[in-house]
């Protein structure tokens, strides 16, 4: 379905006509670069669709669909408060099977962004990331409460964004029976910006699990795609594909990951 609305939007023009096709231009424009930045004053809805190849000996996949609102509010006059909360429903295998598999939500993972309301050429927030055991089953999360600080920072000019997003959290209660998490997390983003709303994207996720054995710690994916922000029908949207490739990564997981997501976008004035 992701898929299928990405190449509607990659597919569709913006309408005819020298002066509207300008102010409408010059709008996409102010919102793509908003949709590229993490701490915008912009509420947005993504749906991220993942699909991870290749897991364990019976090359299995993963599915996780990521629902991950973000909403931003002035919590001072010189500050603002930007919410993200991300919700994964899992479709997990059991790897050390041909077939079967656990299905269910998750653990949460919500974070919060204290960024000045007036910025210059660099853009910054930063605040805790926490990790809640919401998970419905015990193969689909760490069983453990943690958190941790988190940062990103970026600059924008008119045809790039340049960034990243980085956190570590640290279990802090939890079953017992659960192993300690000490989690590190880099998200870089490099985005060049093309005509009618049109971007290339390179967003790969870093992660290192400081308490695995040497060398099982990275998780180190290279990739990037294609995407687009436009209006379907009423809706501003920001629709986008990428494909990864993890030659850094433990043993038993995936190689190989799509990723294709939704996000309607709300401007707000």
């Amino acid at each position: 379905m992701l898929l299928g609305l990405l190449l509607l939007g990659i597919g569709l023009a913006f309408p005819a006509g020298s002066q509207a096709q300008t102010s409408e231009a010059e709008k996409a424009e102010t919102l793509r670069k908003a949709a590229q930045n993490p701490i915008a004053s912009l509420i947005s809805v993504p749906f991220q669709w993942n699909s991870n190849f290749n897991i364990g000996p019976h090359d299995r996949t993963q599915s996780v669909l990521n629902i991950q609102p973000v909403v931003p509010v002035r919590a001072h006059e010189d500050w603002n408060l930007i919410m993200r909360f991300i919700t994964p429903v899992v479709n997990q295998p059991d790897t050390a099977a041909p077939e079967k598999g656990t299905f269910g939500l998750g653990d949460l993972n919500p974070t919060f962004f204290l960024s000045p309301s007036k910025t210059g050429k660099l853009i910054w927030g930063f605040g805790p990331a926490l990790v809640l055991p919401t998970a419905t089953d015990p193969a689909l999360g760490q069983g453990k409460l943690s958190i941790g600080p988190s940062f990103v920072a970026l600059v924008q000019s008119k045809k790039w964004t340049l960034g990243a997003l980085t956190s570590n959290v640290w279990s802090v209660a939890g079953k017992a029976d659960r192993a300690e998490v000490n989690q590190f997390l880099l998200q870089y983003f490099v985005n060049y910006n093309m005509a009618r709303g049109y971007y290339l994207t390179f967003q790969p996720i870093i992660t290192a699990n400081w308490k695995a054995e040497e060398g099982e710690k990275w998780t180190v994916p290279f990739g990037g795609g294609l995407g687009r922000v436009f209006k379907l029908g009423p809706q501003p949207v920001n629709i986008n594909f990428q494909a990864y490739y993890t030659p850094v990564r433990p043993t038993d997981t995936s190689s190989f990951t799509i990723r294709a997501q939704y996000t309607m976008l709300y401007p707000k004035s």
